[in-house]
Parts: C-alpha cells; structure tokens; sequence
C-alpha cells in the first residue's frame, strides 16, 4: 500500500487530486495538509511514500526536502505552468507535475516516483487527440469566455463572493452562471467540476489561460459548496 500525503491550500484542487489517487487500489492518501504545519506533522506522522505539493506552498523548499529525506518520503511537486522542472530536481524533488496534468499522468508519476524514479511531466502537445482530449474540446467549445474564467477561478479554490469581486458583479449572478455551467459539463457540484476539469487536459488549459488575464490575490478559506 501506497501512503500519500496532499499538501496545497487550494482545498477543491487538493481534493480532486485526492479523487484521483484514491479510486487506485494500491494507493491511500493519508493526510491532507493546507498549511505547512499539517505537512509537517504529517510527514513525522504518517511517513507516506509520497509526498505531493504545490510550488509556493512553503517559502523553503530545502526544509521540505530534509524533512522528507529524513522519514525517508519521496516528493512530487504541483508546479505552476511554464516554470522549469529543472529547479525542482536540483533541489532534491522527485517528480514534476503541472496544473494541467491529466488523472492518468498523475498516477503514473506517483507510481514512477514511488519505485525511486525521477518523472517530469511532458508538457508538449500531442500530435493526436485523446479521446479525453476530445471530451474536453467538446465542453470548452460549449463555455462562454465567462464560464471559463468562472470554471478556472472554482478550480483555484474561490468561493462564489470572491469570484464575483473578481468579475465585477453580484453573487447572484455567479450562481446563476454555475448552474449554467454545471448543466452544461455535467456535473452537480463544485468538486465535480474541479474533477472533470483536471480530468481533461484541454478544458484545463483552456481555464487556465483565461483566467491568466485577471491579477488576483489568493483565496482565503473554504470554498462554498
């Protein structure tokens, strides 16, 4: 049995990361930690196979890095696009994904990782589309621009008030936006939502590029259901 540990303070992305990893058999997540505390302690606690967190989670990298190689834990980072895998791997990390990893490239890195291999996500766009891919290419030629920005900033962990702060207008009319979003993925929920979106590299990267325009500070709390 596979022990992980989660480590980000985007609660609906930690949790549709643990949504992956958990449906495998022989992984079982452990703890989840949104503060460097909880990664902490659970890395004394637990110590899990694996540990999976997200760059800027905590300022010191080097002190993650001791700490795991002390409990003997292997580390994958969440890395923001476009940022080199190079430097993680310099600095002792063992694998490197990115926020629009698929589900399947996930596992795969934390399996490699587990078995004391180095795994880099490849970031080049395939020459043929994924029946996933296509999935996703379906749903984002659905969404308005808004929608995806919308879906983009619930994945990052905004709640509803925050989101509308974000876009200029009411609450209200966020919701009623999701609920149009909703039907038109799928999905009945916010975690769902997340989920899918990771799930399907295109719609991800497509979020994310939208979203790339709007200076936003980092959501505090929980999101709302």
């Amino acid at each position: 049995m596979l022990k992980l540990i989660l480590a980000d303070n985007q609660a609906i992305f930690r949790a549709g990361i643990a949504k992956v990893l958990a449906v495998e058999d022989e992984m079982r997540i452990v703890a989840q930690a949104q503060t460097p505390e909880q990664m902490f302690m659970a890395l004394d606690k637990f110590r899990a196979a694996v540990l999976v967190f997200s760059a800027g989670f905590h300022n010191d990298l080097k002190a993650i890095v001791e700490a795991a190689t002390k409990v003997h834990t292997r580390l994958v980072v969440l890395a923001d696009t476009g940022e080199a895998a190079s430097k993680y791997l310099g600095l002792g990390v063992h694998g490197v994904v990115y926020r629009n990893v698929t589900g399947s490239a996930l596992v795969e890195c934390v399996r490699k990782v587990s078995r004391g291999e180095n795994w880099v996500q490849d970031v080049a766009v395939p020459s043929e589309l994924t029946e996933n891919d296509m999935v996703g290419l379906r749903v984002r030629d659905r969404l308005t621009q808004k929608e995806l920005r919308i879906v983009a900033l619930i994945v990052q962990g905004y709640k509803n008030k925050e989101i509308a702060t974000q876009l200029g207008t009411t609450e209200q009319v966020i919701k009623n936006y999701l609920r149009n979003v909703y039907d038109k993925i799928g999905v009945s929920d916010r975690l769902e939502l997340a989920l899918f979106t990771i799930h399907h590299r295109i719609l991800n990267e497509a979020a994310a590029a939208t979203a790339a325009s709007i200076a936003a500070p980092t959501p505090t709390g929980t999101p709302s259901a």
